[in-house]
């Protein structure tokens, strides 16, 4: 079984008064930093935001710690984290995490971003606590999944049963669950939380909100959080793929194109100047006014006036 341990004297911090961070570096992590327009991702097993309020003196401890946190492209596998406070618990160490299985991996390239965090038979202590879990969970397990030109996936998932505080826990999707215990303190646990944009993904199995007051082992109030199992990731850069849209027929438009006289059938008329109002002159004709109906009137006029006069010239000429 591997672990981390952290150690830090609390009369360091007492003299000092300084805010001190533990953070537990990525285990086993492998691989580089993504080159430029691939996706981005990362996992993390455990992450703890804790605030440790000691009995006897009037300081508080932060105590930050992470299990497996990896980027992309990484993997870990750890499954033990010991962070050790000097002048807590009896200068003995504080097992913030204890599982048979924590793993986290994250990969990466131009196509999709992923991360998934793993987390099986786990129980998790606090300063003050050293007997009592805060919470044993048998496995949750978070994926988050981006891939370009697609809608970014987050899941997580809390399978078996849940004891938070010693109490067995049955977990509600309609909001946190309290967990209170006399004497002890308080646990609101929120069960399987997910988030998706346009272009990122991130889900977390379970997020505690601890206030515990034991008043025990040197230890009078540890307030904050806890995450198991967190994964997130963002989209590749590149721009999403589109479905080519089926070819048009090319349809040409069909114009006349006679010498003079009307096409047959085809509703056109050549001789107007140019295609497009052949429509609108085949239309006038039909109904007598087309652009030569006034010559064709005064032509008929003028023949009919000077055929009256001939024979008006000829009946006279027969009389005389």
């Amino acid at each position: 079984m591997n672990s981390n341990t952290f150690r830090m004297p609390a009369a360091v911090l007492l003299a000092t008064g300084a805010v001190v961070l533990l953070t537990a570096p990525p285990a086993s992590a492998t691989g580089g930093t993504p080159a430029g327009g691939e996706g981005k991702s990362g996992a993390v097993v455990l992450r703890t935001g804790l605030d440790v309020g000691l009995l006897n003196k009037t300081v508080h401890v932060p105590l930050k710690a992470t299990l497996n946190e990896v980027s992309a492209p990484a993997k870990a596998e750890k499954t033990a984290l010991t962070v050790t406070l000097d002048g807590v618990e009896g200068n003995r160490p504080v097992s913030v995490l204890r599982a048979d299985v924590a793993t986290s991996k994250a990969t990466a390239d131009k196509t999709k971003a992923e991360a998934e965090a793993n987390l099986a038979k786990a129980r998790v202590h606090v300063p003050g606590l050293p007997l009592l879990s805060l919470i044993e969970v048998e496995k949750v397990t978070s994926k988050a999944v981006c891939e370009a030109g697609k809608k970014p996936v987050a899941s997580a998932n809390v399978l078996g049963t849940v004891t938070a505080l010693g109490k067995k826990v049955t977990l509600s999707a309609g909001g946190p669950t309290k967990v209170e215990v006399p004497g002890v303190g308080m646990v609101s646990l929120e069960l399987s939380s997910t988030e998706t944009t346009s272009t990122t993904a991130a889900a977390a199995a379970l997020r505690l909100k601890v206030a515990v007051n034991p008043l025990n082992l040197n230890v009078a109030q540890v307030d904050g959080e806890i995450v198991l199992a967190e994964a997130h990731c963002e989209s590749p850069k590149g721009s999403a793929p589109t479905t080519k849209a089926p070819e048009q027929p090319d349809i040409k438009t069909q114009t006349g194109t006679g010498t003079g006289g009307t096409t047959a059938g085809s509703g056109t008329t050549a001789g107007s100047g140019g295609s497009g109002s052949g429509t609108a002159d085949a239309n006038l004709a039909e109904t007598g006014g087309g652009s030569l109906t006034p010559y064709i009137t005064g032509g008929a006029l003028t023949l009919l006036a000077l055929g009256g006069g001939a024979l008006f010239l000829t009946r006279r000429g027969k009389t005389q």
